[in-house]
């Protein structure tokens, strides 16, 4: 175990999964490269790993840097104290979109809000998120408090000049509607995007970058394959939304940003790309929408 499992906000439930270790560290990348979303602090696996040892085992593998997303106040101070302790991290803050009716049905949407925007002004925080909307979980009765906070945040991006991390499930339609209509921030990030190819070039058109995840190399998901060939290359980001989403051909194992190799190499593939041209292109994209990670 870890030696201060108390850095941990959350725990993912051990429950229905068969096989919680970590795996074996991939072949380390050429060209080094960043995971634009993880959720490191969730505690996960048989053996969880600390902050540190997440990041030295991704800087090994050549993921030198980790976008840490939130999704309430709690995981968002958690992400502001953990990129302040290590420049190996930069943090992302929000209220997310399943969490807004919590917080609005307590009355405390509002207060919420007003904490994201202190964080937001922390030099270490490069990016609103995530938010967005979720017609999944959330039934419609939680949908005004969703497009409440979802329009706030999109102030609050534009207001501090950083990113905005995007959260989209089931809801496509309405959320690009929403940017649309508001203003989308100057840069805009679909995280772990999940529409097909025609919402791909819509966003494409609309300047907005797209990030995939484990589940591209999924068998079922030939609709983010056919997306990924119509992303323009200077738009692809790469993420874990780590411990979730573990690649093929370790598919239902704790994920962790040191296990990008093994997307990257499939995206590569995919795209008939050299692996190393690839991630240069998709480190020099991190780099153009959270700025550097080291002060």
């Amino acid at each position: 175990m870890t030696e201060n499992p108390s850095q941990y906000v959350r725990e993912r439930k051990a429950e229905g999964r068969k096989d919680l270790r970590y795996p074996a560290a991939p072949e380390p990348l050429t060209v080094p490269v960043y995971d634009n979303h993880a959720h490191l602090e969730i505690l996960d696996g048989d053996e969880p790993l600390s902050l540190k040892e997440q990041l030295d085992r991704a800087e090994a593998v050549g993921i030198l840097g980790v976008v840490q997303a939130s999704g309430d106040i709690e995981s968002s101070r958690w992400a502001v104290d953990a990129a302040s302790a290590d420049s190996r991290v930069l943090a992302a803050v929000a209220i997310h979109p399943n969490d807004a009716p919590v917080y609005a049905e307590a009355g405390q949407l509002d207060h919420a809000i007003s904490v994201i925007d202190e964080l937001a002004a922390h030099p270490r925080t490069r990016a609103i998120g995530e938010t967005g909307l979720d017609f999944f979980r959330t039934g419609p009765e939680g949908h005004a408090a969703q497009f409440e906070a979802f329009e706030a945040h999109i102030v609050l991006a534009k207001k501090h000049g950083v990113a905005m991390q995007i959260h989209d499930r089931d809801a496509h339609e309405a959320v690009l509607e929403t940017l649309a209509r508001v203003g989308a921030p100057e840069k805009t990030v679909f995280h772990c995007f999940s529409g097909d190819d025609a919402m791909a070039r819509v966003c494409a058109d609309a300047g907005y970058y797209l990030s995939f995840a484990g589940n591209v190399t999924f068998k079922n998901a030939q609709n983010l394959r056919d997306a990924l060939h119509v992303t323009p290359r200077d738009r692809i980001l790469v993420e874990t939304d780590a411990p979730f989403l573990t690649p093929v051909p370790l598919r239902g194992r704790p994920n962790a940003p040191y296990l990008i190799p093994h997307t990257l190499r499939f995206m590569a593939a995919e795209l008939d790309l050299g692996v190393d041209e690839l991630t240069a292109q998709i480190a020099a994209n991190t780099i153009e929408v959270y700025g550097a990670f080291a002060d």
